[in-house]
């Protein structure tokens, strides 16, 4: 009942530890690892780093499709996408890593 003693909850509704920035530098630290995971996926563990770089940024979108989108976000969840389509079409041998070099 600390309510009635001056402690309201009508002007501040968030607890103390969720004060956080919602659209801040979270979610823009969040689509530039995106696009890392998603770069360094192109050259090793493109089946771990893919869906990592998907992730990250489905996370740095907000998971919502409406509304404002980061470019890094986009980025990274798209070059993820592709990262993995790679390394599923490589890990199921219709491709080998050199294709048509020798």
């Amino acid at each position: 009942m600390m309510a009635s003693f001056g402690h309201g909850t009508r002007r501040h509704p968030r607890s103390r530890g969720r004060t956080w920035s919602r659209a801040g530098t979270d979610r823009a630290t969040l689509g530039l690892i995106g696009v890392i995971c998603a770069v360094a996926g192109f050259f090793v563990l493109g089946i771990v780093l893919g869906p990592a770089a998907m992730v990250c940024g489905w996370l740095a979108m907000g998971r919502a499709w409406s509304g404002s989108r980061p470019t890094a976000a986009v980025v990274a969840l798209v070059l993820g996408a592709i990262d993995t389509l790679l390394a599923i079409i490589w890990l199921s041998g219709a491709a080998t890593p050199g294709m048509g070099m020798f």
